[in-house]
């Protein structure tokens, strides 16, 4: 039986669009209490004073929690280098500090959410307000090199004599890039459910990863993992956001312990922008060197991010230059300016997202400067091993997907030539770029029992974030052990089920079906050779994993965009996308589908719309809710369609896969902004691409850029 490959609907569809589905905030306990912060109106100092008095006044407040009767929390813990740039951001109430506007200072707890928030209201907090600094400058001084980019990798890598290279290239393209902060704003908000019983903790919490968040409080309370269960039964989308446990789960965890009773929290999207990650602005500036014929012999992509006075986390943007094409000579830096901000951190395709569009577009620039296909250009600069350190590919289809992507798009009957396509006042134009993501894989366990009624239970500490989870590794285990689909029960999203990778970098489905798949093979061996029913396996996938060879493992695609331009208004509108991605073994078609449809959508939301800028004045972002950060909707959407090219790898797990979560937005933004410039002529390397500057550069008759805003 072959369920692994069968477009399944998802399995949790039903529960989900009827409200049986139960999130978070939706458990019921007991004697449950309600917490809302307060959090600091100064970007910089420390609190002075808070009077208790003038909240607890408030009809159903209990308890005031700050920094003077807070339990006190671990401060040396090491989470391992994924998680512990976010430590930091964990010391809720631990000091008096104030590291950036809209910290939490403070929180009320009542008997009802209303309750709270208005004793949260009536709080009256004093504060000493220090000098601070928010705004994100180009070539800003103090910017440093990091030891350790959010890819793990070092902040400067450099190959050959890069500077060398592009003053004997014949042709060079020296251009600067600006991408802004972007909000993750996920549908269901952080929120989270506290309740301690007999020295162990239970959360019920919107999490992208049951054992780690276990792990981090379990560190921060100095207690055994085994005493603290996280439940993340359904969580509404996280997209980094939710990756490692943030501020609002903490603060249930204080507020519970401090009262002694069940404690929920629910952050509203004002709350969010201050306390999820975020993606921080970058200001990337490219260099690309190569002779007549279109050879790159150098490539320098150098990368400045912001940081708060908390964190380290920087991203890897100038990562995917360093291996995307054969060039001889390279040098990629990532930079980060320390500024009295909240923290960035993981947001959708972290770091390859915002420099594949600088990349991308640079490539384009190249082309034309060469009149040149951009398509030609990129198979011209085809490697064959990783250039970023000569190990072979896992496998690369990325000529394929341009090369499928061009057929069906209708690439050849492009004229090359931009501002040439006019329909009234409409300017059209069309645009390429390549996607690129890399491929994790990540030990994990995994349980399988054989039930006495026939059916085999499932049962691993991941969780589905309204991916498809339960519905793929429900079709592994299922092959696995050689039964429908229907004959295996799923048990995701609990800490106490097993020790498994979190939900994130496009590694889950890699790296827990490959523990999936083992336990329910190990589990049909046993039965084979006469283990009874009620057998229960536990397996781990830390040898299997650990003795993968050492090759480079991406996941690629070409996007291809359509787009109209309004010579009166400004206005964008992305007609038409063609994504085409090869991406491993394709658990299920549906559900494939949909993660790279929506990948693609927040591409489109990212070329266009999606900025979350900093009011120098005050220190907070001004887009603080839905209604000022714009994403796209449905009158947003032209047509989009999508390939996945059949690809075997043999080096990768059993399951066969490279994940699909990220690469569906990477390159997007690129495409778009490269069929713009087709559109109409003009070059604009700001994002979002915003209606105003292309109206004026269409009155004007110039080109817009005139350098990072």
């Amino acid at each position: 039986m072959t369920s692994v490959g069968t477009p399944i609907e998802r399995q949790d569809a039903r529960a989900k669009v009827t409200g049986a589905a139960t999130y978070a905030y939706e458990h019921r306990v007991d004697g449950v209490l309600y917490a809302w912060p307060v959090t600091s109106t100064i970007a910089r100092g420390r609190v002075e004073d808070i009077d208790v008095d003038s909240a607890m006044v408030t009809p159903g407040v209990v308890a005031v929690l700050h920094a003077g009767n807070a339990a006190r929390l671990e401060t040396d813990i090491d989470l391992g280098p994924v998680q512990q740039a976010s430590v930091p951001e964990l010391y809720v109430l631990q000091s008096d500090k104030v590291a950036y506007r809209g910290q939490i200072v403070a929180a009320v707890i009542a008997t009802s959410a209303e309750a709270a928030r208005e004793g949260a209201e009536n709080l009256l907090v004093r504060y000493e307000e220090q000098a601070y600094d928010v705004v994100f400058r180009a070539q800003d001084p103090r910017a440093y090199v990091p030891a350790m980019l959010g890819d793990l990798g070092p902040g400067n890598v450099s190959r050959g004599d890069a500077d060398a290279a592009l003053e004997s290239a014949e042709v060079v393209v020296d251009v600067a890039y600006t991408t802004p902060a972007q909000h993750p704003h996920p549908m269901e908000p952080h929120s989270t459910l506290a309740r301690w019983t007999d020295g162990r903790l239970t959360l019920y919490s919107s999490e992208q990863g049951p054992s780690n968040t276990s792990q981090a409080f379990a560190a921060l309370l100095a207690m055994d993992a085994d005493d603290v269960e996280v439940v993340c039964d359904y969580v509404g989308g996280g997209f980094g956001a939710k990756a490692s446990p943030r501020p609002p789960a903490v603060l249930a965890v204080l507020a519970a312990k401090l009262v002694d009773r069940p404690v929920k929290v629910a952050w509203n999207r004002r709350l969010m922008t201050a306390h999820a990650t975020y993606r921080s602005p970058t200001i990337q500036r490219i260099r690309l060197g190569a002779d007549g014929n279109g050879k790159l012999g150098a490539i320098v992509h150098e990368a400045q991010h912001m940081t708060s006075a908390l964190s380290d986390y920087v991203d890897q943007t100038a990562s995917s230059a360093r291996m995307m094409y054969a060039a001889e000579h390279a040098r990629t830096t990532g930079t980060a300016v320390r500024l009295d901000v909240p923290s960035a951190g993981w947001m959708r395709g972290p770091g390859e997202t915002p420099g594949m569009f600088g990349l991308e577009c640079a490539m384009d620039e190249l082309a034309y400067r060469l009149d040149l296909d951009p398509i030609e250009l990129r198979i011209r600069n085809e490697p064959e091993v990783d250039p970023s350190d000569g190990k072979p590919f896992s496998s690369r289809n990325l000529l394929a997907c341009l090369q499928k992507g061009a057929e069906q798009f209708g690439w050849a009957d492009r004229d090359k030539r931009p501002g040439t396509r006019r329909y009234g006042r409409w300017l059209v134009g069309t645009g390429v770029a390549a996607s690129r993501y890399p491929v994790f894989t990540v030990p994990s366990r995994a349980s399988a029992t054989a039930e006495t009624d026939g059916t085999f239970t499932v049962a691993i500490g991941a969780v589905d974030i309204g991916t498809g989870s339960r519905t793929v590794l429900a079709q592994i285990a299922a092959d696995a052990l050689e039964v429908p689909v229907d004959r295996i029960r799923l048990g995701l999203g609990r800490a106490s089920y097993s020790v498994a990778a979190f939900a994130g970098a496009s590694l889950g489905t890699a790296s827990w079906g490959w523990a999936v798949e083992k336990a329910g093979r190990t589990l049909k061996a046993r039965l084979r050779d006469g283990a009874p029913l009620g057998t229960v396996v536990d397996v781990d996938t830390t040898a299997e994993v650990s003795a993968m060879r050492d090759v480079s493992r991406n996941a690629y695609g070409a996007q291809f965009a359509e787009v109209k331009v309004d010579t009166v208004t400004g206005q964008i509108r992305v007609e038409r996308m063609l994504g085409v991605f090869a991406a491993g073994r394709i658990i299920n078609p549906r559900t494939a589908r949909s993660q790279l449809i929506g990948g693609m959508i927040m591409g489109i939301g990212g070329a266009l719309m999606e900025a979350a800028d900093i009011d120098e004045a005050f220190g907070d972002f001004v887009q603080s809710d839905l209604a000022g950060y714009h994403f796209p909707t449905h009158a947003d959407v032209g047509d989009i369609d999508i390939v996945m090219l059949p690809e075997a790898d043999d080096e990768l797990s059993p399951v066969g896969g490279k994940g699909i979560g990220e690469i569906g937005i990477v390159g997007a933004a690129a495409a778009i902004a490269n069929a713009v410039h087709h559109a109409t002529g003009h070059r604009f390397r700001n994002l979002p691409l915003r209606l105003e500057d292309v109206r004026d550069a269409a009155r004007d008759g110039r080109n817009s850029y005139v350098g990072p805003r």
